[in-house]
């Protein structure tokens, strides 16, 4: 699945293009929310789902259906998937050299210590813990919009 926000929002300074995002869930609500989020934001991004891990490693590696998938300029990566999980999904990017550059934000409802530390141990570049409220969570993508898609520059 792809979404593409609003024509009319700024482009990312250093890409020219819409920022596209890989964004692994397998809950729909919670991608809805975030499509809804990413919606408002004032980037230009076109936001593509896997619903578990090893659709996102074909989507990520261009294998199958996805042979013409872009590169992702961000992840948005859940833990907790079916197939393969979100631990093993961020092993598998961190240890591709080919992938390694695209940062990973996990963005999950685990605030588990233990997750938490093993999520940085495997190189994520963030750790979110999912918000419950609508408008909880509108703010949390507002600031990994304002963090991941303005503020920092991403590798092209």
């Amino acid at each position: 699945m792809s979404v593409a926000n609003a024509p009319g929002r700024a482009l990312h300074g250093a890409l020219h293009r819409p920022v596209q995002i890989l964004h692994v869930e397998d809950s729909p609500s919670d991608v809805a929310l975030t499509a809804a989020a990413l919606s408002q934001g004032s980037v230009a991004t076109e936001l593509h789902v896997a619903k578990d891990g090893v659709e996102a490693l074909a989507f990520l590696h261009r294998q199958g259906v996805y042979s013409d998938a872009p590169r992702p300029d961000l992840i948005l990566l859940d833990l907790n998937l079916p197939k393969k999980d979100g631990r093993q999904v961020l092993a598998d990017v961190k240890t591709d050299v080919n992938l390694r550059p695209i940062p990973v934000v996990i963005l999950t409802s685990s605030a588990a210590p233990d997750d938490i530390s093993k999520a940085y141990q495997l190189y994520a570049n963030a750790y979110v813990t999912k918000p419950v409220g609508y408008d909880e969570f509108l703010l949390a993508m507002r600031q990994i919009e304002g963090t991941w898609l303005t503020l920092v520059a991403l590798p092209r």
